[in-house]
């Protein structure tokens, strides 16, 4: 599944074609992804102009003319391609690559800004994505969005916060910090790699790095750190790609160069003086990777 820097690269590659650009028409072409599509779908949307594009987590949110808020998620295997004369684009780089099967194109957006009509079609083989219309005002009480935990891209995320999220909590670090009520959009790999990063076991209990009256530790502090760096440079890594949407070649990954731990079982670490191998494990049913020689 995408994880936040690429969904925050796929809204960054979007942005410049769709923010302020007038919906033609909508093409649907079957009545569900994972769920069905809203009740007079493309009519609803037809006509608006995007008036702005943002991310909470990892859905992408389309703010429309009048008030309206497209809701979009990638699931599995989704992304947009961005179609013109002279060809389609996949902005964002994915772990995964990305489907171009026309078969599975299964929405077309038909836009118009000027300089022209340009399409954004969305693609999605195992159907897993979804988009779903809301009002801007209950934005922040939809079931999808309510309990969604902090964002960790900006200096919110402090190791202050992150002690008192994570006081009391008997569960493995990982599993606590992929739970989406408590730091939003972190998934599987980024979790991986900021835990290296902090020199932290994924098996350490959530709640050691908190002291007893919840207060910050320099563990809590030095993750919250590595959180914000390895999300920031994953999406420097990938925005780095896209200043100009139109030579976005959807290439495979552009942060799994970079990969310090995630799917490097049996490798030596890469932490200087470290003469670990990297492990594998699974939690909650997750392969974890990780160096049990300098993480602890």
């Amino acid at each position: 599944m995408p994880e936040l820097p690429e969904v925050e690269t796929v809204r960054r590659g979007l942005e410049p074609v769709m923010e302020g650009a007038r919906v033609l028409a909508v093409e649907q072409r079957r009545a569900d992804l994972r769920f069905p599509f809203p009740a007079g779908f493309s009519d609803r949307v037809k006509g608006r102009v995007v008036t702005a594009l943002d991310r909470r987590a990892k859905y992408l949110l389309l703010h429309l003319q009048g008030g309206s808020v497209l809701i979009c998620h990638l699931g599995m295997s989704g992304s947009f391609r961005v179609e013109e004369d002279r060809g389609g684009t996949v902005p964002g780089g994915f772990h995964h690559p990305r489907s171009k099967d026309e078969k599975h194109d299964h929405v077309v957006f038909h836009l118009e800004r000027q300089g022209g009509r340009t399409r954004v079609v969305y693609n999605d083989p195992r159907r897993f994505g979804f988009m779903l219309l809301t009002e801007a005002v209950d934005l922040p009480e939809h079931p999808l969005l309510a309990g969604l935990g902090v964002e960790p891209t900006g200096n919110e995320l402090d190791g202050a916060l992150l002690a008192r999220l994570l006081a009391g909590k008997r569960s493995p670090l990982k599993a606590t910090l992929m739970d989406q009520r408590v730091v939003a959009g972190l998934g599987n790999i980024y979790v991986c790699e900021a835990l290296w990063r902090a020199g932290l076991s994924p098996r350490r209990l959530a709640a050691t790095l908190a002291a007893r009256d919840g207060r910050p530790t320099e563990r809590s502090s030095r993750l919250a750190g590595t959180i914000r760096a390895v999300i920031a440079d994953a999406i420097a890594a990938g925005g780095s790609s896209l200043k100009d949407y139109v030579q976005a070649d959807g290439s495979l990954g552009y942060f799994q160069h970079s990969f310090s731990v995630y799917d490097r079982e049996g490798e030596p670490c890469r932490k200087e003086g470290c003469r670990g191998t990297v492990s594998r494990i699974v939690q909650g049913g997750r392969s974890t990777f990780y160096c049990p020689a300098c993480q602890r």
